[in-house]
């Protein structure tokens, strides 16, 4: 499905019915990245995914992309589907999103889910290799950014063992426009540090990553949840960056594990 908002075609994916759970990808990949947490979500909840724009079937347009014009965009989306408050998961960059869209609009939030994501500023190297890389797409397209990508994603041995995997990611990757990645670039490096946000969270919150995870490592992920209000912190084991698709049962467990919990507690009240 698409809808049009903010001068764009967003697509999105609606399954399931309960209560809400919208789900944001990670850089540089698409909302089928979500597949096995729908399968395992959608018969208890609605469960929402959407390719954030730049990004799969949703509009790439060729200007500058900000984190709180994704916010934005989400906002957009929800406002359309009617949902006024939702749980929300979101992945590396989708974390980010998350930051931005907490700061903006704190009561659209149930429960938050942070997975592979960090909210500590890009540090000046980072900044540089985010400038790198945007050259490398421009010059060499979205098949070079996918060689750098990969080995970033998976932990070593899913990179070397889940060729199945790595294929599917590969080709999430190369089907977005170079306007999307470039674009997605500029909204990670300009990013604010989100540290001090952390302590004003007042809602549930679970924190996820896989103990490979090179781009978010484990210790600092956990730094993160601590300073977090009441959150809970799970390592998902023998998974890197994205720890839902390299350990799909063990990341499902614990989310639907916080839900559940999430579901008693409303029941209590």
């Amino acid at each position: 499905m698409k809808v049009h908002v903010n001068g764009i075609d967003l697509a999105y994916s609606d399954e399931g019915h309960g209560d809400p759970i919208i789900f944001l990808h990670a850089f540089p990949l698409n909302r089928t990245m979500w597949e096995p947490q729908v399968a395992g979500l959608k018969d208890r909840y609605r469960v929402i995914t959407m390719d954030l724009r730049g990004h799969g079937e949703s509009d790439a347009p060729m200007w500058r992309y900000t984190l709180e014009q994704f916010a934005e965009d989400i906002k957009a989306l929800l406002d359309h589907l009617g949902i006024s408050k939702a749980t929300f998961v979101g992945l590396s960059m989708g974390g980010y999103i998350l930051f931005a869209l907490y700061r903006k609009y704190p009561t659209f939030f149930h429960a938050l889910v942070l997975a592979d994501t960090r909210a500590t500023a890009d540090t000046p190297e980072t900044k540089t290799a985010r400038f790198s890389m945007a050259q490398v797409a421009y010059r060499r397209g979205a098949s070079a950014i996918a060689d750098l990508m990969l080995p970033k994603l998976f932990s070593p041995s899913g990179l070397e063992n889940r060729k199945d995997l790595v294929a599917r990611l590969r080709k999430m990757i190369i089907g977005n426009q170079i306007s999307g990645i470039v674009g997605d670039l500029m909204a990670m490096e300009e990013r604010p540090d989100s540290t001090p946000l952390l302590k004003k969270f007042n809602v549930p919150t679970l924190v996820l990553v896989g103990e490979n995870d090179l781009a978010s490592p484990p210790e600092e992920v956990k730094r993160m949840a601590e300073h977090i209000p009441h959150s809970q912190f799970r390592l998902i084991p023998q998974a890197g960056h994205v720890s839902n698709l390299e350990q799909p049962e063990v990341f499902n467990h614990a989310l639907i594990q916080f839900l559940e919990n999430l579901d008693r507690s409303v029941g209590d009240n």
